[in-house]
């Protein structure tokens, strides 16, 4: 029995988003084992348009999606229910998501509220969640305002991440075009549950274009990947206020081309930090942690195996990291060392077009 029960937890869903202008389906749902890294495939929706990132509640029955439509229409976000037994998604409904380009979703602990980062529009939205899954227009749409000093990629407000603190009191946005993360606190029993004006917000060094933001476990630092830069932001995290440690970069010292720094994790046991590298590049980064400090500690580069490694992710046990490269069609399956943080290739991989975000689903 107690075989069976471990066994049972070594398997978990995993659903891919996809960019859907090159025969993609929209969403992929797999079967994940994490005991030996293998994958296979269960299901895929229909017609869904570019559903370029994801978020699955806690209870693991619903999953929303951004409709990034490149300005042609207004952005969306879509809801659909989610079957264990059959492994299938069911559209349930689409709300307009607040502004152009959402690229970046994200739900509270206990399902009832959404946020979406617009990153054309700039702007930061908070979407009411009913009991049955179905999502309620817009409660709220908060507008950034602001540019920084590269005139091409930051003449406006661009927002690229939307993501809860640990205690969920607070949302922190990552503004690329602004140079800067904003944190609201979060009251999600208002009716609009953030303030029109940041609580509080911490600036990067202009140019360096914020992307996401992730947390240590032990929800004491927070750490920033910064696109144009293509450097690491380690943090103290204190009641939505982030006090700078460290700046690290995320690439060779003789790296002369244009960084690409984009999705960021800490392993679950919080000893070690991932970051994908695009562009020319085309690899991870990986640090050790400092349980101390916070601090970060450069390790060593795995190539992506592929090309524009847009989002990975750990599995929950903390042994297989996994890469989607955008441009190259594949998700690369990596082992993790524990002891080490290096990954290895498994000669595992999933190929469908334009894999561009990965969630799991214990």
């Amino acid at each position: 029995m107690l075989l069976m029960s471990a066994a049972h937890a070594q398997n978990m869903f995993l659903f891919i988003g996809t960019y859907t202008n090159t025969g993609s389906k929209g969403i992929y749902v797999y079967k994940f084992n994490a005991a030996t890294g293998k994958v296979e495939a269960v299901s895929n929706t229909e017609n869904v348009v570019n559903p370029s990132y994801l978020a699955v509640t806690t209870n693991g029955k619903y999953v929303y999606a951004v409709n990034e439509t490149n300005g042609d229409h207004p952005g969306k976000v879509s809801a659909f229910s989610f079957e264990k037994e059959t492994g299938k998604l069911h559209f349930i409904n689409q709300q307009i998501s607040g502004g152009d380009d959402p690229c970046y979703v994200s739900v509270n602990k206990t399902n009832n509220w959404l946020f979406v980062a617009n990153y054309s529009g700039g702007s930061v939205s908070a979407i009411q969640i009913n009991k049955d899954g179905s999502l309620n227009p817009a409660a709220q749409v908060i507008q950034h305002n602001g540019k920084s000093i590269n005139k091409e990629r930051q003449e406006k407000a661009h927002v690229h991440s939307a993501v809860l603190s640990p205690a969920q009191d607070y949302l922190l946005t990552a503004d690329l075009g602004m140079d800067k993360v904003m944190a609201y606190k979060f009251s999600p029993q208002q009716t609009k549950p953030l303030p029109e004006d940041a609580t509080s917000f911490v600036s990067v060094t202009p140019g360096n274009g914020p992307r996401h933001v992730t947390f240590h476990p032990n929800g004491k630092f927070a750490y920033l990947s910064k696109e144009m830069g293509g450097t690491v932001g380690a943090y103290k995290y204190q009641d939505g206020n982030l006090t700078l440690l460290q700046n690290i970069a995320a690439h060779p010292a003789d790296f002369a081309g244009q960084p690409g720094s984009a999705d960021i994790h800490v392993s679950p046991d919080g000893k070690f930090l991932y970051v994908s590298n695009r562009g020319e590049e085309n690899n991870l980064a990986i640090f050790s942690v400092s349980a101390a400090t916070g601090k970060l500690t450069f390790k060593g580069y795995q190539s992506a195996i592929g090309k524009t490694p847009r989002n990975f992710i750990i599995d929950p046990t903390g042994q297989y990291l996994l890469v989607a490269n955008q441009d190259s069609n594949n998700i690369v399956i990596f082992k993790r060392n524990s002891v080490t943080g290096l990954l290895k290739e498994t000669g595992q991989q999933i190929e469908l077009p334009r894999p561009v975000c990965l969630q799991f689903l214990k």
